[in-house]
């Protein structure tokens, strides 16, 4: 399970007026804000924009000043792939190592969606169990059921982090994880495809 939500795209207006530095051709910019505040890219604009994403990384640097943000919520196993992509992003999330005793478990924090119905028992079972441990902690503040709770964390578990991204990283996300095995990245590569301009930007001719 994966949750993308309080998307933000911002800078989309100077990175345009950016990639038209080169050639000075700032006259022939035809984008407008309309009634609702978007930005959107006129027929100029655009096709700039897509000629400089089709030419190749060296060429399409504005799209790293397109800039993307957004509250993701997944599980542990998924995050440790996400971690592969260092550049151009930064996250900051909430933390199990101080704030794991601060809620009661349930089976709604951790992934379990394609769990077969034994799976499922096993882990009905042992959010119980950590249940039972956290509430000891409270009891003692002790350092050994601290310790139970972390390393008996399962990588279902559910953390929430707040991420940016650029138009140029997501190209490369979305192009190595469109096919992956896990259903996250299918969802995650879901929500790319909504962004603004994705299809001509980020997509491209698949």
């Amino acid at each position: 399970m994966i949750i993308l939500e309080r998307t933000s795209v911002m800078n989309l207006e100077n990175a345009i007026r950016g990639a038209r530095n080169p050639m000075n051709s700032w006259a022939r910019s035809d984008s407008y804000y309309n009634e609702k505040g978007e930005y959107v890219l006129g027929e100029n604009d655009l096709g700039l924009a897509v000629r400089l994403a089709r030419a190749g990384s060296d060429h399409r640097k504005y799209l790293r000043m397109v800039f993307v943000s957004a509250d993701i919520t997944a599980p542990l196993y998924w995050w440790k792939e996400y971690d592969t992509y260092k550049v151009a992003t930064a996250a900051n999330s909430t933390s199990t190592m101080h704030k794991i005793h601060s809620k009661p478990f349930t089976l709604e924090d951790f992934s379990h969606d394609h769990l077969t119905p034994d799976a499922l028992l096993l882990l009905e079972q042992f959010v119980v169990q950590l249940e039972k441990i956290r509430l000891r902690y409270l009891e003692t503040k002790s350092k050994e059921d601290w310790y139970d709770l972390i390393q008996l964390l399962p990588s279902s578990y559910h953390q929430m982090r707040t991420c940016t991204f650029n138009y140029e990283t997501l190209i490369n996300i979305y192009h190595a994880r469109k096919a992956h095995k896990l259903q996250e990245w299918h969802t995650f590569c879901d929500w790319v495809r909504t962004l603004p301009y994705a299809k001509e930007l980020i997509i491209g001719e698949e």
